[in-house]
């Protein structure tokens, strides 16, 4: 008969409930803001943020009443920048870029955050000659951002 054992893993969690504060079970998500002239950019940013809480998190989405945390988000910026052209001035290479800031506190306005608010910032280039699109570009940077939000949320090591 043999046995095996594993003294040395006895400190380890598994699994991603550890990596969140166990103080906190539920978050309310409102629109984000947007300081941006396009229309439903912060609309999708807020969407792909509480996909990202369900799916990558313990947290539990609910309305703000009976919520203990809530996640705000502004979209401070989003540009469309010619990379490279060709030698007729048409883009070859475009990029797209957001500023997103965030704040996570509980209900006593608290942050649960090792800073107040954060800003993070994703860019995306994309070719239009290719049969890339703006919309396609836009959504990359959306899911980069709502996982770098999920990110933000975890407890520091």
């Amino acid at each position: 008969m043999i046995t095996i054992t594993f003294a040395g893993c006895a400190g380890y969690n598994l699994g991603n409930q550890y990596l969140f504060r166990n103080d906190i079970r539920t978050v309310h998500v409102p629109i984000f803001e947007s300081d941006s002239n396009r229309r439903f950019l912060a609309q999708r940013l807020t969407e792909a943020v509480v996909k990202q809480v369900e799916q990558g998190t313990p947290l539990t989405i609910t309305d703000p009443s009976v919520s203990n945390s809530f996640l705000r988000g502004r979209l401070i910026r989003d540009q469309k920048n010619t990379v490279t052209e060709n030698q007729f001035d048409d883009a070859r290479a475009v990029r797209t870029s957001f500023r997103v800031e965030i704040d996570w506190v509980d209900r006593a306005g608290v942050p649960l955050m090792p800073r107040r608010s954060v800003i993070i910032d994703h860019s995306v280039d994309f070719i239009p000659e290719g049969g890339q699109s703006l919309a396609t570009a836009q959504q990359e940077v959306i899911e980069r951002i709502a996982r770098e939000v999920v990110g933000q949320m975890e407890m520091p090591w």
